[in-house]
């Protein structure tokens, strides 16, 4: 698939290392409560529950280049089933590497993203979680047509307990 500036593509096992990268880089995790992955195994570990996820459904987490640079993985990000609660639901989720931030890639994946899931997925809904101080994330979830419509703890047992917001856009 692609956009106007970006091509997606599926995973493959040789791309542990770019995401290791990715994934692994503090930077990319400031708002990630679990921090970055520990090593290439964790990442490696990941990838194969990506493939295996497009494997049985279909779609899944892309691998982002952009068309000038296809060879180059700036991120990873798609739809992918994930249990809120109770509830198993259909979330967009992307991480962008640090050199490709400000490029205004994150919007441009997410809308393509929404598209694809409504027009192609047939999909009634999709949500999303984003920590209530990643101030970058929820621009590009409210951009693209995402309403909050309520918080998750999504650590439970945590003193204090620590939450996301939840967006969802409806297929219309």
């Amino acid at each position: 698939m692609r956009t106007s500036r970006l091509l997606l593509r599926r995973p493959v096992a040789d791309d542990a290392e770019n995401l290791f990268a990715i994934y692994g880089d503090p930077r990319t995790n400031a708002y990630n409560p679990h921090g970055p992955y520990p090593n290439l195994d964790q990442a490696k570990t990941v990838l194969a529950t990506w493939i295996t996820h497009w494997e049985q459904h279909g779609f899944g987490q892309w691998a982002i280049s952009s068309a000038d640079q296809p060879e180059k993985i700036i991120g990873y990000g798609g739809l992918a089933f994930k249990m809120y609660g109770d509830k198993d639901t259909l979330n967009l989720g992307y991480r962008f590497g640090v050199d490709s931030w400000g490029n205004g890639y994150a919007t441009e994946f997410a809308t393509e993203t929404l598209r694809y899931a409504f027009a192609d997925l047939n999909a009634p809904d999709i949500s999303a979680l984003v920590r209530p101080l990643n101030t970058p994330s929820i621009r590009v979830l409210e951009k693209i047509g995402m309403n909050k419509i309520g918080i998750l703890e999504d650590e439970p047992g945590v003193a204090g307990g620590r939450y996301s917001l939840l967006y969802r856009a409806e297929h219309s």
